[in-house]
């Protein structure tokens, strides 16, 4: 068996293949050469960071806007020398809402004075920002990547434009091929936008991701990173914010029966593993750990075996109430942090790290994830359940709290296999 690669070399596909490949191994006995089953370690973690390349794609528009290229990508305003940030204020008003929002000076196209990339640049010099998150879209099981995303804040972008009057919320949108029918947009709190708690993690205008620009196919040029949202919130090919005294979160999401103010979840996702292994060999399970709003306190799995003939287990049925869960182990933060970020990064830098010392205040860091391992042995012939759940730091194991519909994804998840 070859020695499985470093963690900072493997991308997350690179990864599960990896493990599957062990596990396989594993499944089909050691050959004569091998390593005593004893000595066989768990594959290496998924990387801290995935590559850009990496991230699972959930864009949106007909045709999607980084598939555009040539003179169609300039008119887009999708290049760094092209790419323009409006700043407006929305004239709303009804019999509920008296007044309109204002804004001291606002920053259009018509007007000439749209920010551009280097105005947005020289703006993060003074107020750069770093954060390591996690991707994980609403409606769907598995994390998209994780990066470190660097850009200025939302607030100090809005401080550009002076005096605001009557404003309660803040709109923002990309490029959608000019249809308003393909415009999707998402929203804030002024306070969430603009009133961050010294050391907590602000909505912020990226421009960079793993040190490098981010690529098209991520949202670049430029997009918003709300570190404690799902991903449309982190609306893509960022190109206008509208400030406004609509109370409603008019989130394009909403429109569909979520739930736009939800936040990360706390959870537990199993990576691929082979459906049969060989009795009296270890078997290994692994996974990722989102720490959410709530934070991580731990992992734990839960192996049912299966007998003929009994009911399927569900959710808060006896037999699931009455399982035994037992801690995982959970991957250890690096000791060298230059190994993981790009050069020139320093962790002292990175918000949610001491800027002292260079290491992380809490670990996982809340918003981002790490990997899980679990280690099977004496396992008898027959089929089994393996589960694996997150306890937070509130002691709210997986899928608690309750998943409200539409408010993000968070079941239990399962696999099956059988030994032989």
């Amino acid at each position: 068996m070859t020695t499985p690669p470093s963690p900072e070399n493997l991308s997350r596909r690179e990864f599960v293949r990896t493990a599957s490949l062990a596990a396989s191994a594993l499944a089909a006995g050691a050959a004569s050469t091998a390593p005593a089953a004893e000595s066989v370690k768990p594959p290496a973690p998924h990387p801290l960071l995935t590559k850009a390349a990496d991230f699972q794609d959930v864009s949106r528009g007909n045709p999607k806007p980084h598939t555009l290229v040539g003179e169609a990508l300039v008119q887009a305003r999708l290049t760094p020398e092209t790419w323009r940030l409006e700043i407006v204020a929305d004239t709303f008003t009804s019999d509920v809402v008296k007044e309109p929002a204002s804004l001291g000076k606002q920053f259009t196209l018509d007007g000439g004075n749209a920010l551009d990339l280097p105005a947005l640049i020289e703006l993060g010099k003074k107020h750069s920002v770093k954060f390591l998150k996690a991707f994980q879209c609403l409606n769907i099981a598995s994390p998209l990547g994780q990066g470190l995303w660097e850009g200025v804040p939302l607030r100090e972008v809005l401080r550009l434009c002076g005096p605001m009057k009557n404003v309660r919320r803040i709109y923002y949108s990309g490029f959608h091929n000019n249809d308003p029918k393909q415009l999707f947009q998402s929203s804030l709190t002024y306070t969430e936008a603009m009133e961050t708690a010294p050391g907590e993690l602000p909505p912020f205008i990226a421009w960079r991701l793993n040190g490098d620009a981010i690529p098209l196919k991520r949202g670049g040029p430029v997009r918003l990173v709300i570190p404690w949202a799902h991903g449309f919130k982190s609306i893509k090919w960022l190109q206008r914010i509208a400030v406004t005294n609509d109370f409603k979160a008019m989130d394009t999401y909403a429109n569909a029966n979520n739930d736009p103010e939800s936040h990360l979840k706390t959870a537990a996702y199993i990576d691929h593993a082979p459906e049969k292994f060989s009795a009296g060999q270890p078997i290994f399970f692994t996974g990722l750990a989102l720490s959410g709003l709530s934070g991580l306190q731990r992992v734990e799995w839960w192996l049912h075996r299966v007998e003929p003939d009994a009911k399927p287990v569900v959710q808060d049925d006896e037999t699931y109430a009455a399982a035994q869960w037992t801690p995982c182990e959970l991957e250890a933060p690096p000791s060298d942090w230059s190994s993981v970020f790009p050069a020139g990064v320093s962790s002292k830098d990175v918000l949610g790290f001491d800027p002292k010392t260079g290491k992380p205040a809490t670990w996982p860091l809340r918003y981002s994830m790490i990997s899980w391992f679990a280690t099977l042995r004496d396992l008898k012939p027959g089929k089994y359940e393996f589960r694996a759940r997150a306890v937070d730091m509130n002691g709210f194991a997986q899928p608690e709290p309750r998943p409200i519909a539409k408010a993000g994804k968070n079941a239990v998840e399962v696999h099956k296999f059988e030994v032989a």
